[in-house]
């Protein structure tokens, strides 16, 4: 059984997902953009049955009382003390963290720079953020052509534009991830939130706020990590996913999903789920 919860944390009420028994140990899982806590529903059944409390929040910009105004407000230091901040609340001293896209760049410096409170780290299609900016400063073709919708994504009100349509129906974003292979479900579940006030604005802004400094000094990762990638990931290519494990000075495992697109908690959840459970019983 899945539970509906309201955090209080970051001085923000975020919503979120839970599952699992209350003593059980803290997993704590982030999804990325256009998705909610809804993209883990099958990891968090799965996890709660195995004696985990695996708890996966709406985000910054996501949930209707975590959505502040200022771009400044979704800066990556910010993102990063929610994750601490959500623990306090929920008295996880130590923590599981799992992250795909946004939520996976998230986890990366997350536990980079809070191994004293992440116990182990499982990133879903993300590559390690110096192995993408390292990828596009050297400008490899494939990688500049991926990233261009997140160049794209930081300009100023056109992205809202085109996203939501002129009903504000969200049509566009719906056309974005149809293409995608999203799936119709789970795109509707989510355009359920992004057309409302000011969400998807606020979720752009995570794009908007990005800056290389936030990543100045990051150390290496070195805390148990596992990092699942799929072929046919349309965001992120091989080469910068291999690279990852430069960045990671603990134990590392890289798992390859063939034949999978980037939506990889939705698209193979059973298979995305073993390898988490896998993960955790190591560490």
């Amino acid at each position: 059984m899945i539970e509906r919860l309201e955090i209080d944390a970051n001085r923000l009420t975020f919503t979120a997902r839970a599952a699992g028994p209350q003593g059980g140990r803290g997993v704590i899982l982030l999804h990325g953009f256009p998705q909610t806590s809804w993209s883990w529903r099958t990891q968090l059944s799965e996890l709660g049955d195995e004696g985990y409390r695996a708890v996966a929040p709406d985000q910054r910009g996501y949930s209707a009382g975590a959505r502040p105004l200022p771009v400044s407000d979704y800066r990556l230091d910010h993102l990063v003390g929610d994750v601490l901040a959500l623990a306090d609340a929920m008295e996880m001293d130590t923590f599981d963290l799992v992250g795909h896209d946004w939520g996976g760049l998230v986890s990366w410096v997350a536990a980079a720079r809070h191994s004293d409170r992440v116990r182990s780290l499982s990133v879903v299609s993300t590559p390690h953020p110096l192995a993408l900016r390292a990828a596009l400063l050297d400008a490899d073709p494939t990688q500049v052509g991926r990233s261009a919708q997140m160049d794209a994504f930081r300009r100023p009100d056109v992205p809202e534009k085109l996203l939501l349509g002129e009903d504000n129906s969200g049509s566009g974003l719906e056309a974005l991830c149809t293409a995608s292979g999203l799936g119709a479900a789970n795109t509707q579940q989510y355009l359920a939130v992004l057309t409302r006030p000011g969400a998807l604005t606020a979720a752009l802004n995570w794009y908007r706020a990005m800056d290389g400094e936030d990543l100045a000094g990051l150390p290496a990762v070195k805390v148990p990590t596992l990092y699942v990638w799929s072929t046919d990931d349309a965001a992120f290519g091989r080469p910068e996913a291999e690279a990852s494990a430069t960045f990671v000075s603990a134990g590392y495992r890289f798992v390859v999903l063939e034949g999978v697109n980037h939506w990889v908690p939705e698209a193979a959840p059973k298979e995305l789920a073993r390898a988490l459970l896998e993960h955790l019983a190591t560490t």
